[in-house]
């Protein structure tokens, strides 16, 4: 019995450090979200830590700011959705090296 403990203890302990270098991984994996035709462009991390914004010098009219927020907000989303669609990647990566069934959820993978 206090060996399937250990196991279990050491097999959650890999799991941890596999999770921490998956996260590291994913603030250097680099999306790029984009809008008004690549007008408006975001940069984030797959971990959605926003990097950067770029914003065309043409949407720069004070009578179009609302555009320009409705395209920003627009940017924001597709990097978003790039960023989790990255992060998944990942996890499965990380799920299949470990032997895990598909479909099963580690504590902390959403």
């Amino acid at each position: 019995m206090e060996e399937m403990l250990k196991a279990a203890q050491e097999a959650a302990a890999n799991i941890q450090k596999e999770m921490n270098e998956v996260q590291v991984k994913l603030d250097n994996i680099e999306v790029e979200g984009a809008s008004g035709g690549g007008l408006v462009k975001i940069r984030a991390s797959a971990k959605g830590r926003i990097l950067g914004v770029a914003i065309d010098d043409s949407l720069m009219v004070p009578e179009e700011k609302q555009i320009l927020e409705d395209l920003i907000t627009a940017a924001f989303n597709d990097a978003r959705d790039k960023a989790d669609r990255a992060a998944n990647e990942e996890m499965k990566k990380m799920q299949s090296g470990m032997g895990l069934p598909p479909g099963f959820k580690l504590p902390g993978m959403g």
